[in-house]
């Protein structure tokens, strides 16, 4: 009996096997490297050390502020305001209580009247207005608020004079009125308060309450104004902070000391230290005293705020 036939087993001709690519082995070298930690620049310790320097960049100003509130018009010019030797704010601020009558309390007042009452009437505005700006339709919406949008980009300091001219035609010159109108008003708060108002109110809930038969205004105090507190807090901040550090506007329509905010008064004294040198003391401690209420502000709001500047990245 014959043996059966061999079939020929067909594989890559030797032009194939010396065409296809040969994987390099992975060398100890090689895997050693692949060990290697990355990134050794963006470490946690080397951005920490970062942090720190931030925070010791941060807060070196306000302790040299602490510090030189204590010293006299000698220890400030002598320079060694960073010193804690003799730490005694009591004289600094008897004397400050006392100049000029007591003025600068009464500037200190004006500041919170300018940047209370008028961060807190800009922040409702502003609100509205976005709100408005994102709920409703109406002809040219998107054009208006493109208008809005290109007032962002004009300088506070550009709209001085033309706001001078028109506050000398109304007779607002040298009033408290002169410095708070301008500053209900605020481009970039509409902004916020519209990416506010498309992330936190839902079109749904307004629905419901028209349904009830609530109307436009009670709809947005009692749920769209509720709802967007993030947004209007965050706002009020914003506002709050550039107010209480303005300071062309008033120096432009204010020539009344008694009206002068915190920072107008200071750049008075500021002026008088160079030819009496028992200003600068008086200068310091009032500028330690001006930074309580921002921080005052920002910590009792700072939760709102944080849920505030989340709130345009989640849709």
């Amino acid at each position: 009996m014959a043996p059966p036939p061999r079939t020929a087993v067909t594989g890559p001709g030797p032009t194939a096997l010396a065409s296809a690519p040969v994987r390099p082995s992975r060398t100890p070298s090689v895997r050693a490297a692949d060990r290697r930690p990355r990134g050794r620049w963006l470490s946690p310790a080397a951005v920490n050390a970062a942090l720190g320097l931030a925070v010791l960049y941060t807060l070196l100003p306000l302790v040299w502020l602490v510090t030189a509130a204590t010293k006299d018009a000698g220890g400030l010019l002598a320079g060694d305001a960073l010193s804690f030797e003799g730490f005694d704010l009591s004289g600094n601020l008897s004397r400050l209580a006392s100049e000029g009558g007591g003025i600068y309390f009464r500037w200190y007042a004006n500041s919170l009247l300018y940047a209370g009452v008028g961060a807190a009437l800009c922040a409702l505005i502003c609100v509205a207005a976005g709100y408005a700006f994102d709920k409703y339709r109406f002809p040219g919406k998107e054009k208006l608020f493109g208008v809005v949008l290109l007032g962002v980009l004009v300088p506070t300091t550009a709209l001085a004079l033309p706001l001078y001219l028109l506050a000398s035609r109304t007779g607002l010159v040298n009033t408290y009125w002169s410095v708070l109108v301008p500053v209900l008003v605020n481009p970039f708060g509409v902004y916020l308060a519209r990416v506010f108002s498309a992330g936190y109110i839902p079109d749904e809930a307004l629905e419901a309450a028209r349904i009830d038969g609530a109307g436009e205004l009670r709809v947005f105090w009692s749920i769209g104004l509720r709802m967007v507190a993030p947004g209007l807090v965050t706002v009020f901040l914003f506002q709050f902070t550039a107010i209480w550090n303005n300071f062309f506007l008033p120096l432009v329509m204010l020539s009344d000391q008694r009206l002068f905010p915190v920072s107008l008064g200071l750049y008075a004294w500021n002026g008088n230290a160079h030819g009496e040198p028992s200003f600068y003391p008086l200068v310091v401690t009032g500028s330690l005293l001006a930074v309580v209420p921002l921080i005052i502000a920002f910590v009792t709001l700072q939760r709102h705020w944080k849920a505030g500047l989340a709130a345009g990245s989640v849709r």
